[in-house]
């Protein structure tokens, strides 16, 4: 039975609450990092390295929970819907983010649909083939296909993916026929190894295997060269004027109290500078990408109008 009394009680507990709310105390309880890759994913690592390094600064745990699918946008997507924008609930903004919805119909949109609360990092993207594959270098391998059309299959992380929309523009720019082949993140590698495709475009699942030496990088798509393979050219040096990196950061539902924006950034910021996440960013060469929350959402409005023309120039919206 509910008496008068408990009653009472439970407006007294919903005032202290709000009081605590509007008094700064956040988080009173674990905050959950949805990682929308597969568990071992580059980003899911790097994403638990940081909720682990970030959580002394926060004073509460924070859980990564992996939601793969949809080209990297299925756990983003969850969080564009929330209804309570409470802060205990964020997500990775990969840029597919910002892409998808100029591809194929979604459930979000990335300009209305989030509050943008820090950069993270730049996975490196590079194109891979077996250390028995008969290019010796990117240029060998460009050579081939356009003397052979068709020839290629390479593999990316999905449809729609920098990986993916990089390999089409070089296709453009140079003439190139060759089939894209796509799988979930990071299992490309196993098709490569096993025969089943000749290349790989992807961020830098394979950096393990190219150092073990099972598979041969060819050319790194982002503005610099990778520091573990100082040799290898990016596609600029390549003369092919592209860059391609996969920039990521997080982000909440949209309607966030700033309060609890400026308290998660501050603790994440502090979560970067650790040693351990900054190890863990090298692993998969990755470098920082460190945004304030008005510059992240300042670069989330000019990639959502960047990611658009890239789409129309590849003749690839719906």
């Amino acid at each position: 039975m509910l008496t008068r009394r408990s009653c009472i009680l439970g407006m007294v507990a919903t005032g202290l609450s709000m009081a605590d709310a509007r008094s700064g105390e956040f988080p009173a309880r674990p905050v959950t990092l949805i990682a929308p890759v597969s568990p071992g994913a580059a980003i899911d690592v790097t994403s638990r390295s940081l909720a682990a390094a970030t959580e002394p600064y926060l004073a509460q745990p924070i859980v990564v929970e992996n939601m793969p699918g949809a080209s990297a946008t299925l756990g983003p997507a969850r969080v564009a819907k929330l209804t309570s924008p409470d802060g205990y609930i964020l997500t990775i903004i990969p840029s597919t983010v910002f892409r998808l919805p100029f591809l194929r119909k979604t459930t979000f949109d990335p300009a209305t649909d989030f509050t943008y609360i820090i950069g993270v990092a730049r996975v490196a993207i590079g194109l891979v083939v077996k250390s028995d594959a008969p290019w010796a270098t990117f240029q060998d391998f460009l050579t081939d296909a356009k003397a052979n059309p068709g020839k290629i299959n390479y593999g990316t992380g999905g449809a729609g993916t920098t990986s993916h929309l990089v390999m089409a523009a070089i296709a453009k720019q140079l003439g190139i026929v060759w089939t894209h082949v796509p799988f979930k993140e990071g299992s490309a590698g196993s098709a490569l190894l096993g025969g089943f495709i000749q290349a790989v475009a992807d961020p830098a699942y394979w950096a393990p295997l190219v150092r073990s030496g099972q598979l041969r990088l060819l050319v790194s798509f982002g503005p610099d060269k990778l520091s573990d393979w100082p040799a290898v050219p990016t596609l600029k040096e390549s003369g092919i004027d592209l860059v391609g990196d996969l920039p990521y950061g997080i982000a909440g539902p949209k309607g966030m109290d700033p309060a609890i924006v400026k308290r998660l950034h501050d603790a994440l910021k502090q979560g970067l500078a650790a040693q351990s996440f900054v190890a863990t960013m090298a692993k998969f060469e990755e470098q920082p990408f460190y945004l304030d929350s008005a510059g992240y959402r300042d670069y989330a409005m000019g990639q959502i109008a960047q990611e658009k023309r890239l789409v129309d120039e590849l003749g690839l919206s719906e």
